[in-house]
Parts: C-alpha cells; structure tokens; sequence
C-alpha cells in the first residue's frame, strides 16, 4: 500500500478537482474561435446591417467572435444552402427570411434545401412590416377606395413587385385573394427601379418596406394606405393596419431568424439563444428596431422553430389556394 503525505494527498485532490475545470474549460463554446454568419444577401441591404449589428452585439456583450459573410443569390436560397450543408457544431449560423424559408420553398417548383428539415432555430430576431404606398396625388385616399376599383377592373390594377417571392409580393397576393379581386403584377429587379416606375405612373401601388420608401413618405411623393402589421407603426402612426381597413387577421411581416445546420448540439443552440436574448432585450437594439419600424422578436429556439412551421404553413396554403405562380 502506498502512503500518501498530507501534502501529496491535498495536491492531489486538487488536481482533480482541477482537471474537470480544465476539461470544461475548453470544451466550453465556442472556446475562443469564430463563429461564421451567413447572410443570404448583398452587402449594404437591410439584412446585412441587421447581422452586423447583432454580430457587434454579441462580441460587445460576451466577447465572442462572429464573422458576417454574405453569399448572396438565388431570392437567399444560395446562402441558406450553404448554411443546411455546413456542418452542424455551432460555428456557422445564418440569418434567414420570411422569403427564404417560408414563401421560396412552396413558390419555388426547385429547392436546394428543405427549409423545414435542414435547419433548427436558434432565435427569432426581428419582424418588419411592408407598406401599401401608391403615388400622392393618386385617386385613392384609402385601401377601401382603391379595393373598390380594383374589383370593379379585373386585373387593370397593376402592383409594382420589387421581386418574386418578396413579402411585399406575397402580401399584395393575400390582400388580393382576401378582398377578391385580380392584379396584374409586374416584378423589378429590387425596390429602386419599383419605386421609380410607381412614381412614373407605370404601376399603380406596391408593398414596399418602411426603409425602401421612408424618403418618399417624407417628401410627400407617396402617399401611405396601410401596413401590414397587427398594430400601427410607432414611425407611422396615422396609417392604418390592413386589418383596421376591413380585413380581419391579416399580417404580413418580413422576419428575420438565426438558424443553425440541423443536427446542432441543443447545448449550443441553447447557449447562443441565451446570448442572443440579452442582446434583443438592450434597450438600444430595441431602440434601433424600432427607428426603421421593425419589433424585437426573441424567445426560445423552440418557440422560434415552431413560429417558422407555422409561417411555413400559412404561405404555402395561400399559394396553393390562391394558384400563385413566380412572377418571371
């Protein structure tokens, strides 16, 4: 048998106490490495600066390093692909849309990805409803007024799309099929050049974001109906909802989520929702939402999966019920 001094056996019990605190230590995530942010879009557009200030967010917060990368193409499907194919330990996330992983995977007859298998969420980030703005001296002073028309002219009505898929295409579709009434879409390649032809009087309304035509809110060149958000907007608040303007439930919001491969450790998932949540509820990210017109969304990841299953579900039935077709 062999004898232990006080003195050896104290310094080994202390290193074993130690080494579990070592082993934690760097197994703990992310251990000082950094964590990739895929962003399905172009630099510079609503999306990016969202990421890069969440990213900033993060590393001011808990120090952690987050890198934005964008991969933009294909309405977000090309970087969301990357995303679902990366693998699945933590260190890449990416920052998806109502449009890529709720309207593109039942508007779309092609998917790289399924959206409702190939992901698990992390968080919900941030909600941002789209506007219905026609020209300032157009004929119409409300939504009603300009249903009225549009009923009366089968498919004269025509809507400005600043893309496929977009939210705001999607929400001119379900007020459409709401109010019974037919439109003629015509899609751009963004919001500028749909803003323009509006403006030319070669369209007659569109669904734009709040920051896309804030500019022309301002100067008066456009004239704002209503939002498509359940309540007013705090940078809006003479317009009404669309439900306000008779039609009940409607809502449509252009989302942004934080998702990670599927397969991601749930201790992980759940360490970077913990994280996230205390950058959404800083005063002054709620404060920056809140001066484009967007809300903080948070939550658990669990509830953030179950809010993308149901956005998933209520875009396709309006697809399907209503036969829309990607706008070429």
């Amino acid at each position: 048998m062999i004898a232990l001094t006080r003195r050896s056996f104290l310094g080994a019990t202390l290193c074993a106490a130690a080494l579990p605190l070592r082993l934690r230590a760097a197994s703990a995530f992310p251990d000082g490495r950094p964590i990739r942010l895929i962003v399905p879009y172009t630099p510079g557009g609503g999306t990016d600066s969202v990421a890069r200030a969440i990213a900033a967010k993060i590393t001011g917060s808990v120090g952690w390093s987050v890198v934005v990368e964008n991969r933009p193409g294909a309405g977000g499907n090309i970087g969301m692909d990357y995303v679902a194919k990366t693998k699945p330990d933590g260190f890449m996330l990416g920052l998806g849309q109502t449009a890529n992983l709720a309207i593109n995977p039942a508007l779309m007859p092609k998917m790289p990805f399924d959206a409702s298998k190939d992901f698990s969420a992390v968080a919900m980030i941030a909600s941002l409803p789209v506007v219905l703005v026609v020209k300032a001296n157009a004929r119409w002073q409300t939504l009603a007024d300009l249903v009225k028309e549009a009923r009366a002219n089968p498919g004269a009505i025509k809507q400005a799309l600043a893309g496929s898929g977009t939210v705001g295409h999607l929400a001119g579709e379900l007020l459409a099929y709401q109010a019974k009434f037919e439109v003629l879409n015509v899609p751009y390649r963004g919001a500028a050049p749909a803003l323009n032809d509006l403006l030319g009087e070669n369209t007659d309304y569109m669904f734009a974001t709040p920051q896309a035509a804030q500019e022309m809110l301002k100067g008066n060149v456009l004239r704002p109906l209503a939002v498509t958000a359940r309540e007013r907007l705090s940078i809006l608040p003479d317009v009404p909802t669309v439900a306000e303007s008779g039609f009940e439930g409607f809502e449509a919001l252009d989302w942004k989520a934080l998702v990670a491969p599927a397969g991601t450790p749930p201790e992980v998932i759940a360490e970077v929702n913990s994280v996230v949540q205390k950058v959404l509820t800083d005063p002054a990210t709620i404060a920056m939402f809140t001066a484009e017109g967007s809300k903080a969304m948070g939550g658990s990841a669990q509830s953030a999966q179950q809010y993308i299953l149901d956005e998933q579900k209520k875009w396709a039935r309006l697809i399907r019920e209503a036969n829309i077709q990607t706008a070429a």
